[in-house]
């Protein structure tokens, strides 16, 4: 008798799929080698897109746009921070933190110690471009972590870097500028796929150095917070934030206790403290309501318009779409971190009370430009995802390329056009002629430099101290004048004691509210002036002014061939 063995069943084991992760989740890493090969294309269309930004915030950077006097300032805190006399070349009264212009200091040392008379605002706007080129490039790496696809990432590089809003003030030595950097490094860092607590913890550490470097910054952590949340493992996302704001604190009480170690915490007979400081930015008088027509705030709004109306409008409305859409679109909750920037930030603007200054909407930019290039690729994919519930697989296909060619020539025909204006503008206009030949004049005709005093803004101060004029109290920034204890003791004839005044713009705009500026521009006359009309620059001599040297005359008509107005402000 045989017996028969029942046959055995392999039971059918399921086919792995690979999971595809949910909203706010990341894959696991690949090897370093791998990551570079898959990362290919990205690395060539950012390569690509970088050069093309660079090129155009590079181009003439050193004529356009005019030179600030907070260009100046922070260029000359620099130079003091570099020659080892303190903080400022004045006195520090804590009006921002330094870190700043120590990292100006930093970035300037070499080009200084090669070429010192080169560290002026002009020449040193060069710096700029490493910070503006590393902002680009990790807002190309920050969409890309936030799940935008590799072309509405290349769009976000495209509007961050070459909006002509960005390619003004990108190429000034702003504060904000370089706040702007840390703070996408601390995006970076939120949103990295590795989901490292080292990630979170630097995180922390970049988002307290672009509060120290601008101390508005401090309104975008929220929006950090959030990006960390979402984007940090659900096991270990209690230690990650827990990480991340307690290297932010501790680093960012470095800045008091500074303070507390020098004994200016808090006001005092005979110095100055970081509670004035603070004191003054929370009382200054306000700007008004940014929709109110009369006030200085709408005058800023106008002036930002004026360059573009695409990136700042259309990021606005982005940021607005993404929020709305927050509950059920996958797009709006990857980039609900930039949407809620954009939202916190201009909620601050239109503060009815508030100071708004210009470069105020350098922090916004590249948020800005995340929104509305993750607002477009939001829109795109709805679109396409209706389309392909159909069966017929060929016709969408050839209808969505030609959709999606319609919709780019449709933006580029609106876009194109008004940026091509704005950033030939920025390449091919020279708005600092008046100031290099201010400059030469001031080197060149006038005799004994080092015993002339003369009242200038910061965005020469720097010419005129490697033109032999002694620093701080031969060449004064003017405000100083006025409003520092140190210059002024050694004023005992209040503007009698003043030689010339360079009368640029902004000398001109604020010397109503500085005594002694205004009496020297009063008790004086104008023997040499380089441009025409609201933009020119005046150097006055004051009648009875101590100086026992004679300055030529040769510049006393308006020299409008030799000096050019420049921009279309």
């Amino acid at each position: 008798m045989t017996s028969t063995l029942p046959a055995v069943t392999t039971p059918k084991v399921p086919a792995q799929r690979t999971p595809v992760p949910k909203t706010g989740s990341t894959p696991r890493t690949t090897p370093l080698p791998s990551r570079l090969r898959t990362s290919r294309a990205d690395l060539i269309l950012c390569g690509v897109l970088l050069v093309v930004v660079m090129t155009v915030q590079g181009w003439n950077i050193a004529d356009y746009p005019a030179l600030s006097d907070d260009e100046g300032t922070y260029l000359a805190q620099a130079w003091s921070v570099q020659q080892g006399n303190g903080l400022a070349h004045y006195t520090y009264w804590y009006d921002h933190p330094p870190l700043g212009w120590i990292q100006i200091a930093l970035l300037t040392w070499i080009p200084s110690l090669i070429s010192p008379e080169s560290m002026t605002v002009g020449s040193m706007r060069i710096v700029m471009l490493l910070v503006s080129a590393i902002s680009a490039v990790l807002v190309y790496v920050v969409a890309r972590r936030l799940w935008l696809p590799r072309w509405a990432a290349g769009l976000a590089m495209l509007l961050f870097g070459l909006s002509p809003l960005s390619v003004v003030l990108q190429r000034e030595i702003f504060l904000d500028n370089i706040a702007v950097m840390w703070t996408l490094v601390a995006f970076c860092l939120a949103a990295s796929p590795s989901r490292h607590l080292w990630h979170h913890f630097g995180a922390g550490i970049a988002a307290a150095a672009a509060v120290l470097t601008k101390e508005t910054m401090i309104f975008v952590l929220p929006a950090v917070m959030i990006t960390m949340w979402r984007h940090s493992h659900r096991d270990t996302r209690k230690f990650a934030l827990t990480g991340a704001i307690t290297a932010c604190v501790l680093i960012g009480m470095s800045y008091p206790l500074f303070a507390l170690l020098k004994g200016e915490l808090f006001p005092g007979g005979g110095h100055v403290s970081l509670w004035d400081g603070l004191e003054y930015q929370l009382t200054r008088p306000g700007s008004g309501f940014i929709l109110d027509q009369g006030s200085g705030s709408y005058g800023v709004l106008q002036s930002w318009l004026y360059y573009d109306r695409v990136l700042p409008l259309g990021g606005l409305a982005g940021a607005l779409l993404l929020l709305v859409t927050w509950r059920w679109s996958v797009t709006a909750r990857a980039l609900a971190g930039p949407a809620f920037t954009v939202a916190i930030l201009a909620l601050v603007a239109l503060r009815p009370t508030g100071y708004l200054p210009a470069m105020y909407v350098i922090q916004a930019l590249p948020f800005l430009a995340l929104v509305l290039a993750g607002g477009a690729a939001s829109v795109a994919h709805g679109v396409l995802r209706r389309w392909r519930s159909t069966d017929e697989r060929e016709f969408v296909t050839r209808a969505r390329y030609a959709v999606a060619a319609l919709l780019v020539a449709a933006s580029a025909a609106y876009v194109v056009p008004r940026w091509y204006d704005g950033d030939r503008t920025a390449v091919t206009a020279d708005a600092n002629a008046p100031y290099r030949a201010a400059s030469k004049w001031l080197a060149t005709e006038v005799d004994h430099p080092e015993d002339t005093r003369v009242l200038v803004d910061d965005a020469l101060w720097l010419d005129l101290v490697h033109a032999g004029y002694e620093p701080g109290l031969g060449v004064i920034w003017f405000y100083k004048a006025d409003l520092d204890p140190a210059v002024t003791k050694t004023m005992p004839g209040g503007w009698r004691d003043i030689d010339y005044v360079v009368a640029s713009p902004t000398v001109r705009r604020d010397a109503a509210d500085l005594p002694n500026v205004k009496q020297a521009m009063r008790h004086s006359t104008p023997v040499a002036t380089f441009g025409k009309g609201p933009d020119r620059i005046e150097i006055r001599q004051v009648r009875g002014g101590s100086t026992a040297s004679t300055a030529s005359t040769t510049g006393t008509a308006d020299t409008a061939d030799e000096a050019t107005t420049g921009g279309d402000r």
